[in-house]
C-alpha cells in the first residue's frame, strides 16, 4: 500500500505537469491559432500524454512489468488512446449538451481521465 500512495502522489505530480501542458495548449490552439475546441483537445491531450509517459517511467513507475520500452510505449499509448476518446466524449458533452466554456469542460474531463490512466496503467503496465 505505501509504494502505491509513493507511486499515486508522484503520478499527481507528474500529471499536474502534464495537464499545464495540456490546458494551456487547449487554450492557445482554440482562443489564438483559432483552432475548433475538439482537435485543440485532441492536439493538447497527445501533447500531455507525451509528457506523462516521458516523465512517468522515469519519476513515478520504479517498477515495470514490460520491459521492452517499445511494447511499453504502445501498451502505454493504447491506455492513453482510451484516455483520448474518454477525454473527447466529455469535452463534447460537457460543452455541447450541458453548455459549459470548453475550459471548465477540460476540467471535469481531465479528473475522470486521470483516474482511467493511473488506474490501468498501474494494472496492466508497473
Amino acid at each position: 500500500m505505501k509504494d502505491y500512495l509513493k507511486s499515486l502522489f508522484r503520478y499527481i505530480f507528474i500529471g499536474g505537469i502534464a495537464f499545464i501542458i495540456d490546458y494551456s495548449l487547449l487554450y492557445i490552439l482554440t482562443e489564438k491559432l483559432k483552432f475548433y475546441y475538439i482537435f485543440s483537445s485532441f492536439i493538447s491531450f497527445v501533447a500531455g500524454l507525451i509528457v506523462n509517459y516521458i516523465l512517468s517511467i522515469k519519476f513515478v513507475f520504479e517498477k515495470r512489468k514490460i520491459k521492452n520500452k517499445k511494447l511499453e510505449f504502445i501498451y502505454f499509448s493504447l491506455i492513453g488512446i482510451g484516455g483520448i476518446l474518454i477525454n473527447q466524449f466529455l469535452m463534447w458533452f460537457f460543452t455541447e449538451k450541458i453548455g459549459f466554456f470548453y475550459m471548465y469542460s477540460k476540467l471535469l474531463s481531465v479528473a475522470m481521465v486521470f483516474l482511467w490512466n493511473f488506474s490501468i496503467r498501474k494494472y496492466f503496465l508497473f
